[in-house]
């Protein structure tokens, strides 16, 4: 049975005390292997006792925490310790390296930090003035700090208003300025409200959750919805690898998952791309239409079983899918779902559901969010502005960043290019950071030319930058599947400069027969190391762009 669940107020609180009431008995979060497993009771109880325990710290109403930790049971207990007891959380990205995370300490005042066992090693020696206590999340045992006042006595009497602060959510962007975006409590809670009229779910759902709960992608939509409804999630005790998510996968058989573009475009070039590269003909049968959805189809039910087949939403988000990886998944009946969101808007703003979804549209506005192109060129591309009760407060101790993005009618500008179709569905086209004005004056978006040279074989990814007046190509090559495949293609690699400066241009001459005049590439360069990427693996862009650090 499906219904809708409207938290009364809109707040974390109301959330967490209906469902840890309402689905007392069923599990709430577990490890894959069943250890660390929590009853909603259960899971209620331990959010009681972790609150008291900062409270006696000194704590007041309002006071930031840290959660530094990679996914498992105890970071939820954590997380609504705070946002549902009147304390404001700050979220950190397990992979921030030591100087972020001091910057975060620092920048947020954080009173309490949680951290991980695992992760405890980068917050050593750190001279914090703020910090009152440093929990290890992995037992709730107290490693720094002292216990300096009484808890409140009724932890459930403490007042959570739906305008008051429940986040600081610090970013990892492309563009390398990590700023603080404040989320108060019904901006979060009306994102997980919400997400019921993408896709309803209900008690009897298992969600497998690997993507970082540090980012509002996981947190709102892999964690607070599921919750929400009483479903049950799952979490790996070892880094998501092909390694470790199949076995889980077989083993609890999920329902719902989360995941980004580039998990599913590496599995799509390892498993489905390769298989039908091998020989002539196989590659010849697949140009042909009905015999690439033919062989889409078979390859759909091998990867549903894959996922333990039970599969009914397999959520993309965080970047732009590839088209030919999001054309297979189309053709071979595979339920995934396309979603578009920032970390300012808690982060959904459009959506569409495995019936819905269109080729490379990101899909409809979430009910009760408004989405318009402001200033549309003739194509109707212009930025993106949205309103709603998701969007942020703005950006913390930054009124001057805030005042950028955000309108006096409270309109928030997105920083994408995007355009609707006649049935208003909307199509992203790039970060307006990202953009490069052509020689004529017309837009390039990095973001397509760098998906026909992904679509390329032997490349793994690209990114695509302006110097000196040139287009630039970044290129990560498959040197495994070259050196498999193509022993000739490898013998380049090891001969002199002029053979493999031959390739290149080959290799370039064949990218830009693909590409229209204002978008073909100058030059193409060959990368050793792979990209450093965010949460959400998109290309720290800044960098690698030349251009920009030049403007810096």
């Amino acid at each position: 049975m499906y219904k809708k669940i409207t938290p009364n107020p809109l707040t974390l609180k109301s959330l967490i005390d209906y469902s840890t009431t309402h689905f007392s008995g069923n599990t709430a979060v577990s490890f894959v292997e069943g250890n660390a497993t929590m009853k909603y009771a259960e899971l209620g109880a331990k959010i009681n006792e972790m609150a008291g325990l900062l409270y006696s710290f000194g704590l007041q109403p309002g006071d930031n925490v840290a959660l530094y930790c990679q996914n498992m049971p105890n970071w939820v207990v954590a997380y609504f310790a705070v946002v549902a007891r009147g304390l404001v959380i700050v979220p950190i990205l397990p992979d921030f390296t030591r100087a972020e995370v001091e910057n975060v300490l620092l920048h947020s005042e954080s009173k309490v930090l949680f951290v991980s066992d695992r992760l405890k090693s980068k917050t050593d020696g750190l001279e914090l003035p703020d910090l009152k206590a440093k929990i290890l999340v992995d037992d709730f045992s107290i490693i720094q700090g002292e216990i300096t006042a009484a808890k409140p006595e009724n932890l459930n009497d403490i007042e959570v208003k739906e305008e008051d602060i429940a986040a600081i959510i610090y970013t990892s962007g492309t563009t390398g300025r990590s700023k603080g975006v404040v989320l108060t409590q019904k901006n979060i809670t009306f994102v997980a409200m919400q997400s019921y009229t993408v896709f309803p779910i209900n008690e009897h759902d298992i969600f497998l959750s690997f993507l970082p709960l540090s980012h509002t992608y996981e947190n709102s939509i892999g964690m607070l919805y599921p919750l929400m409804y009483g479903a049950s999630i799952y979490y790996l005790e070892k880094p998501p690898t092909a390694a470790s998510l199949i076995p889980a996968m077989g083993k609890i058989k999920p329902t719902m998952m989360l995941s980004v573009p580039l998990i599913m475009e590496k599995l799509y070039k390892s498993q489905i791309q390769a298989k039908f590269a091998k020989s002539k003909f196989t590659r010849m049968i697949y140009k042909t239409s009905l015999f690439r959805v033919l062989i889409h189809r078979i390859a759909g039910k091998k990867l549903y079983q894959t996922f333990g087949g039970r599969l009914k939403f397999f959520g993309i988000g965080g970047a732009k899918l590839d088209s030919r990886v999001e054309r297979f998944l189309k053709e071979a009946r595979f339920p995934y779902a396309i979603g578009y969101g920032l970390t300012e808007t808690a982060p959904l703003l459009a959506g569409a559901a495995p019936h819905q979804t269109k080729l490379q549209s990101t899909g409809y506005a979430m009910e009760g969010v408004e989405l318009k192109i402001n200033e549309p060129d003739k194509k109707g591309v212009g930025e993106i502005w949205a309103k709603g009760p998701n969007v942020m407060v703005g950006y913390y101790k930054n009124p001057e960043a805030t005042e950028e993005v955000l309108t006096a009618d409270g309109w928030f500008r997105t920083g994408d290019f995007g355009k609707f179709d006649s049935k208003k569905r909307l199509f992203i086209r790039g970060r307006m950071k990202n953009t490069i004005v052509g020689a004529s004056g017309e837009n390039i978006y990095p973001e397509d030319i760098e998906s026909v040279i992904n679509n390329t074989q032997y490349v793994v990814e690209s990114l695509v930058v302006e110097e000196d007046g040139y287009l630039v190509a970044k290129v990560i090559l498959d040197l495994e599947a070259i050196e498999k495949n193509l022993s000739h293609l490898k013998s380049v690699f090891e001969e002199k400069k002029e053979k493999y400066l031959e390739w290149k241009q080959h290799f370039t001459k064949e990218l830009n027969a693909k590409l229209n005049r204002a978008s073909q590439i100058n030059r193409v360069d060959i990368m050793d190391e792979p990209f450093e990427k965010t949460a959400s693996q998109k290309i720290k862009r800044f960098l690698y762009n030349k251009a920009n650090q030049k403007k810096k």
